[in-house]
């Protein structure tokens, strides 16, 4: 079938959500549709939309009976989204190798799905292929952008198997992300110099402020395992530790993460995951006011499992500052004295968690063999 259409849109709405876009009611939406429909694929000759916040032309597209992209020739994009910012690029197509060009992106919706929202894998597109990109100016968020992103990515079954993108916040702050497979190991790493417009994407987490991000991952088939570190950030809302500080009647910290906030000089959290299961072997923070450990385990919207010691920096300052005299610390010289924590569990359904909280007066070797790790390796 041959087909030609031309559509206008007055005072209803209209959404392309691959674009993250959005008409306004009221204004009018011109779109014009050419192209031949086969059995196995359509093949859009071409599509344009156009109205007061777009202007979208689109040539060559072929997509197969899952509307899957198998071809496009060329792309030129031009709108403002749904947080009114301004997207314009274009797409180029030259023999298996896409380009992607242009002034400036909003990428915070691909931030989320990739990290959040688990769209791993788009389902958009059907065939193998290179992209090369060169984004004058991308949007992480409302308050930071990254200039002179570039950078190659080759995808095979929807996946990204290869590829490195560099961007910059200044001169001397960056991000990088890469991707490496060798055989059936994909590697993926990303470090980030602001690591807030990555961290605020996670709901439960506000207030975050300052901070470097250091991802790595490793995945074979459905296992991956992976390292997260975070060093010099400042948090000021975690509701489950606020609950713990109250519970544990250290109400001086509790007070200042739900106000000034709390300054952590590092965090560290090493886990793996199979499918809907995420093991935290450990997570380790530390910083002036209180250092955590803690392990456990997350089903995936089904529950949340975790265990850790939560205690003073005074308790750790005490601690190192005697460490000739370890065996009075742990147990103290009289009866009464030692050293004095917190140990808590959280567990239960995400939106119906239980926290316990018992204090603790001997910290085990493990917690003391972290933080001395940590202090003698800053």
């Amino acid at each position: 079938f041959s087909f030609e259409t031309f559509l206008e849109i007055n005072d209803n709405p209209f959404l392309l959500d691959i674009l993250n876009y959005k008409k306004n009611e009221f204004s009018q939406a011109k779109i014009h549709f050419k192209g031949i429909k086969t059995i196995k694929e359509m093949n859009f000759k071409l599509i344009s939309v156009e109205d007061d916040d777009i202007k979208l032309k689109v040539e060559g597209l072929k997509l197969n009976n899952k509307f899957q992209i198998l071809d496009l020739r060329k792309a030129d994009v031009d709108y403002f989204d749904n947080k009114n910012r301004n997207n314009q690029f274009e797409i180029l197509k030259n023999d298996d190798l896409f380009l992607l060009n242009g002034p400036s992106f909003n990428a915070e919706k691909l931030i989320y799905d990739l990290l959040i929202s688990d769209k791993n894998k788009s389902n958009y597109i059907s065939a193998d292929f290179k992209l090369n990109i060169n984004i004058d100016k991308l949007y992480l968020d409302e308050t930071h952008s990254l200039k002179n992103f570039n950078g190659k990515l080759f995808f095979k079954d929807d996946n990204i198997k290869d590829g490195v993108l560099i961007g910059s916040f200044s001169d001397d702050q960056k991000l990088k992300f890469t991707v490496n497979s060798k055989g059936e190991e994909k590697i993926t790493t990303l470090f980030v110099d602001k690591a807030k417009p990555i961290i605020d994407k996670y709901r439960f987490i506000k207030g975050f402020n300052e901070g470097k991000l250091d991802f790595y991952s490793s995945k074979k088939g459905e296992n991956s395992i992976g390292t997260v570190k975070i060093y010099n950030f400042k948090l000021k809302e975690l509701p489950f530790l606020t609950k713990v500080l109250t519970l544990a009647s250290l109400q001086g910290i509790a007070d200042l993460l739900s106000g000034e906030g709390i300054r952590f000089n590092e965090f560290e959290m090493n886990f793996k995951n199979n499918k809907n299961l995420i093991t935290i072997n450990e997570i380790y923070a530390i910083g002036p006011a209180i250092s955590i450990l803690m392990d456990g385990y997350v089903e995936k919207d089904e529950l949340i499992s975790l265990r850790g010691t939560l205690v003073p920096a005074t308790t750790l300052n005490k601690m190192i500052g005697s460490i000739p005299l370890l065996g009075n610390i742990l147990v103290g010289s009289k009866v009464g004295e030692g050293v004095f924590g917190v140990s808590f569990k959280i567990k239960g359904p995400p939106k119906d968690l239980e926290t316990t909280v018992n204090p603790i007066k001997t910290l085990t070797p493990r917690f003391i063999t972290r933080t001395l790790e940590k202090i003698k390796k800053n």
